[in-house]
């Protein structure tokens, strides 16, 4: 599973970012699949449904299939601690037919990391702190020691996505 992650501030516009890309590169052909990180416990099944009784008596994971939508809901297993790397596997099943699946954040990664930085946020980049991160997605003024890709190319910035996952084993 080619996992690269989306990472930057509040309101950086990663959420824009990635629905762009994702329908540049799902209009190359590629099948792409997409993960919203999120470090506040959030309880994504809606209480009182099924679904959550199913797993509030012991279920050790629910699925929801319908005609229009399928939805699994399972808790992380405790064997695999806070390590949100090996988490990632449990989706690769989901995912296996997928050839690039985009993360909405997690800077604390060891998975490729590209970031989305805007000067009217009055922040600098995680980039300066952080060499993990492979660049900077940007339309604005940047002189930092990584590389920088400009936000309004949208065909450039898929192309590079590309470079990205084709050289990764």
């Amino acid at each position: 599973m080619h996992r690269i992650h989306i990472i930057g501030r509040k309101n950086s516009g990663k959420t824009t970012l990635i629905v762009d890309l994702v329908q540049q590169l799902t209009g190359l052909g590629l099948r792409v699949a997409t993960i919203k990180h999120t470090h506040h416990r959030h309880e994504l099944d809606t209480p009182g449904k099924d679904s959550f009784l199913h797993r509030q008596a012991g279920a050790v994971a629910t699925g929801i299939l319908s005609k229009s939508m399928n939805a699994i809901f399972w808790p992380p297993d405790a064997s695999d601690g806070s390590d949100n790397d090996v988490r990632y596997d449990s989706f690769a099943p989901m995912f296996a037919n997928c050839q690039l699946v985009l993360v909405e954040g997690d800077t604390q990664t060891s998975a490729c990391k590209i970031e989305v930085w805007r000067a009217a946020l009055n922040t600098r980049p995680y980039a300066e702190g952080d060499p993990s991160v492979t660049a900077v997605v940007t339309d604005d003024e940047l002189d930092i020691g990584t590389r920088v890709w400009p936000r309004s190319d949208i065909r450039l910035l898929a192309q590079n996505m590309i470079g990205i996952f084709a050289t990764d084993p």
